[in-house]
């Protein structure tokens, strides 16, 4: 008789359990939802945080309300929802560097991107895009990346490329081609993409890892396109090879724009707002509003967290081979 009423004290507490994590999702959220952003307003991941926001408000009915704490390449705002209660009223929309790649450039990082948050789903993923200035003397023939490696192999650490900065993203995409083909060029760092793009108009570098600002100059004939760095074409750049295909597998390299919640978030939160983020960022009015930051690339929360740990792990080998340090 003991062991029957205990096992009927077990079921009891499973159906109690099961019925008060039914609730919480059925009336989950009661209250705002405050969705941190590492970066100033108008840029991508600010963009972004607002186009899925709007939509979770409207679906959810609590409004959800972007708060800029930009600085520290995202770190600030990551370490308020690394320490923000796990109640699902805490957001943090981000970039890829700052899961991936701060860890390995920043010495005071008080946040571990992979222990202290639960990945919700990227929404757009955006490749960076090689080219060079047709204009330009030195790469007037320069039509591949073949072309490329065999012009900086002819010419041993003279040839310089430009970047955002130093631990920049376009950075590591050049230095990990460089590993790969067995190539030396000079690093130019900017202060931002926009300002290596227009060194490169001026024919002050060779090269640049692009990122999408680049498409209008590429079909406007400014630009010439040799390889994107993402693991598939690019549909503005449909005839534009990756640089996988350009002879150089497993490259894969792209700056995205993804969602996460404290770790301990309770799991019928976590998975409203996973299937509420990707649903929006499926529907064809969300996406053609993303279109502008990148192409949507949602992922199951697992996905996700395979996906930042390979990239954490590459980054960082190129990181090291290379010595860069950050700014």
């Amino acid at each position: 008789m003991q062991r029957t009423a205990r096992l009927l004290a077990v079921i009891a507490g499973l159906c109690a359990s099961a019925l008060s994590t039914q609730a919480l999702a059925q009336k989950y959220p009661v209250r705002p939802v405050k969705v941190m952003v590492g970066f100033s307003a108008g840029g991508p991941v600010d963009v972004v945080a607002r186009i899925i926001g709007d939509r979770l408000s409207n679906k959810l009915g609590q409004p959800f309300v972007v708060e800029n704490r930009a600085g520290a390449n995202g770190m600030i705002a990551a370490e308020g929802v690394a320490r923000a209660d796990a109640d699902g009223y805490t957001m943090l929309a981000c970039n890829s560097s700052t899961i991936t790649l701060n860890k390995t450039l920043f010495k005071d990082v008080r946040y571990d991107p992979q222990g202290d948050f639960a990945p919700l789903t990227t929404v757009v993923s955006a490749p960076l895009v090689l080219v060079v200035n047709p204009e330009n003397p030195k790469t007037a023939d320069i039509k591949t990346v073949a072309d490329l490696v065999a012009a900086a192999k002819a010419a041993p650490g003279a040839l310089a490329y430009g970047s955002g900065g130093n631990g920049n993203l376009a950075h590591l995409a050049m230095e990990l081609l460089g590993q790969k083909a067995g190539i030396k060029m000079i690093h130019v760092p900017y202060r931002g993409g926009s300002a290596a793009e227009v060194g490169i108009l001026a024919q002050e570098v060779l090269a640049v890892f692009d990122p999408l600002s680049a498409v209008p100059l590429v079909k406007a004939g400014k630009l010439r396109a040799l390889a994107v760095s993402s693991a598939e074409r690019l549909p503005a750049l449909p005839d534009v090879p990756t640089v996988a295909e350009a002879g150089y597998p497993g490259f894969d390299i792209s700056f995205w724009v993804g969602f996460f919640m404290p770790k301990a978030t309770p799991a019928p939160i976590l998975e409203t707002l996973h299937r509420e983020i990707v649903t929006a960022a499926k529907d064809p009015a969300v996406a053609e509003k993303l279109g502008s930051q990148g192409v949507v690339s949602v992922l199951g929360p697992a996905d996700y967290a395979a996906k930042i740990a390979k990239e954490t792990k590459e980054l960082a080998e190129v990181v090291a081979a290379a010595n860069i340090k950050a700014e």
